[in-house]
């Protein structure tokens, strides 16, 4: 593994910041980019993004990470991860220039990155796989509904629920105003009129809207102790478009049944970053 090399480049007239990590045979030809949820910056919790970065290196694969505007020491004003369509782009070109035998990236992403992933991936060829871990698909009906079936109904089947009840340790008036407030969200109605241009798309159509126009493969990979990747399976479960998506020979799922929304413990990380490397030579 040579040397990471940060570098700065540009976009819309901003300057931004990446740190590129080449592997050790120079003709590597596919890369992974390393797209940033937010807030978030290029290091990320628990330094997961630097940990996987080298990890790809030492199996021979050059990884980019960077920070888009608004974010870590990228100029800008800050953008909302359904905004930096330009700066993904930016990113792929600055990657392509550093590293000349690139033929092709995969886009990385956790959270809402998977899901800006998801917006741009179809519409740049240079893209050849995405890498999605616990998808965000967040409406207000669909995180009521999550809370109410992952959570609070959990909740009743756990002693240690029981056992704060019985010490009087638990504050019925702020947990049930939470629960009212999300079977009031859930009565309410959600609406989303015809949209003519898909950006406009409420959130879970836009991200299926882009993931169907990307023929390359796909890597998901869910959390079993995540309500953000719970309520992604519900809204895989709840639409037959979305169930035929997942279902494709192009998609691969891998669950992790311990792990967090981040990663948050080593064997977690080092399952994704095997998983990662896996999938990348399978193809």
């Amino acid at each position: 593994m040579l040397p990471e090399r940060p570098f700065a480049f540009q976009c819309a007239g901003h300057t931004l910041c990446g740190v590129l990590h080449p592997p050790a045979a120079p003709s590597a030809a596919r890369g992974v980019l390393v797209v940033v949820g937010g807030p978030q910056y290029r290091v990320g919790s628990h330094r997961q993004f630097v940990l996987l970065a080298r990890h790809l290196a030492e199996q021979g694969i050059p990884a980019l990470r960077f920070d888009y505007r608004g974010m870590g020491d990228s100029e800008g004003r800050l953008h909302e991860f359904a905004e930096i369509e330009a700066d993904i782009r930016a990113a792929v070109d600055a990657f392509f220039e550093r590293w000349p035998d690139l033929e092709e990236v995969v886009l990385w992403g956790l959270c809402d990155a998977a899901s800006a992933a998801a917006f741009y991936g179809f519409q740049d060829r240079r893209v050849a796989g995405l890498v999605l871990l616990n998808p965000w698909v967040r409406t207000e009906a669909g995180e009521a509904r999550t809370r109410l079936k992952h959570y609070y109904l959990a909740r009743l089947r756990e002693p240690a629920f029981w056992k704060k009840v019985l010490r009087l340790r638990w504050q019925p008036r702020r947990s049930l105003g939470h629960l009212l407030a999300s079977l009031r969200t859930l009565g309410g109605r959600e609406r989303a009129g015809p949209a003519e241009d898909w950006r406009q798309m409420p959130l879970p159509q836009r991200m299926l809207h882009g993931l169907e126009r990307f023929p390359r493969p796909v890597l998901l990979i869910l959390s079993g102790r995540d309500l953000t990747a719970r309520e992604f399976e519900d809204t895989v479960a709840a639409s037959k478009g979305w169930r035929r998506w997942q279902a494709s020979p192009r998609v691969d799922t891998r669950r992790l049944e311990e792990a967090d929304h981040t990663f948050s413990r080593r064997v977690w990380r080092e399952q994704v970053e095997t998983h990662t490397a896996d999938w990348l030579r399978s193809w």
